[in-house]
């Protein structure tokens, strides 16, 4: 349908609407950009990959989205998609440099991959989040893309697939490494994230925003900050060792043990106060942070 986006549920069909040749291996392959033709019109609605897209461009004059979220990669960089993601395309004009490597499901099934595909975290992020890479950074990039290229070019083997499976986990951990300087490289803007991120908290409590949404949940801050969730939990590991729901929770406990040491409210109704339904569940987490229940907290604290 017109107003929906568009399925493309075999890497051959994202060949046939990029007009290029099929695909030598059908659970694999690599589009050069360059060579793609089509009209951004036909997919203004967005298009939905039944496999894993990881591009890399290097020049970009269109603009691609997600949600209401536009990014460009003049500087160059890479993006990750996984199967059933929305991508949707906005402009005139999308030309851009670069290539993807799409990935059939099928073909990583036989191996680990399979699995540990699920822990490269960046397949989770908005496209905002992109990784943008250094000049050497993006030769090593590059050389792997070269090499995929030309084993699957040259030599379809029992081999090949192995080899490929090798070469697209060495991408894999390349981009992780990449993020990981990406993130340290940008701990200034990050510690501004922070910043956010703490008075948004404080102000879900202070306000009692509690009492109309419930317990403060990873999704209610990255939504505030713009943020995916995985990208936002990565970001704080990184600068304070933590992902976001501990993150959270510490915060939570802090604010508990303000009520506690207030003597106004009684546990029930900190817990209430804190968005939890049922004080079981407050007195759960906060013995489970703290290694006393509210009760005994509360009994230390007037000892005190």
């Amino acid at each position: 349908m017109k107003n929906q986006p568009k399925i493309f549920n075999t890497i051959s069909e994202l060949h046939s609407a990029m007009n290029q040749a099929k695909p030598v291996h059908p659970l694999i392959s690599i589009i050069n950009y360059g060579e793609a033709i089509f009209d951004p019109k036909d997919f203004e609605q967005g298009i939905i990959l039944d496999f894993y897209k990881i591009s890399f461009k290097t020049h970009f004059t269109g603009k691609l989205r997600y949600g209401q979220g536009f990014y460009d990669f003049e500087e160059g960089g890479m993006s990750f998609v996984s199967p059933g993601q929305i991508l949707k395309m906005q402009d005139e004009e999308a030309d851009y440099t670069g290539m993807s490597l799409n990935i059939h499901p099928d073909f990583i099934r036989p191996y680990s991959l399979n699995s540990n595909i699920k822990n490269y975290g960046f397949f989770n992020y908005s496209a905002a989040e992109a990784l943008y890479l250094s000049e050497k950074e993006k030769e090593t990039i590059l050389n792997v893309f070269a090499s995929i290229q030309n084993e699957l070019n040259e030599r379809i083997d029992n081999f090949s697939q192995d080899v490929i499976i090798s070469q697209i986990e060495l991408l894999l951990n390349y981009s992780n490494r990449f993020y990981n300087r990406q993130f340290i490289t940008r701990k200034a803007g990050n510690h501004d994230v922070l910043v956010k991120l703490e008075a948004e908290i404080n102000d879900y409590f202070d306000t009692e925003k509690t009492l109309l949404n419930g317990v403060l949940t990873v999704q209610f801050l990255a939504d505030q900050l713009n943020l995916s969730p995985r990208y936002l939990s990565d970001l704080l590991r990184n600068l304070c060792g933590q992902n976001t729901q501990q993150f959270i929770h510490d915060k939570l406990i802090e604010k508990a043990k303000e009520y506690i040491a207030n003597g106004t409210y009684s546990v029930s109704e900190i817990g209430y106060k804190l968005g939890f339904e049922h004080p079981q569940s407050f007195n759960k987490l906060f013995k489970k942070k703290t290694n006393l229940s509210p009760i005994a907290f509360k009994e230390s604290f007037n000892k005190n």
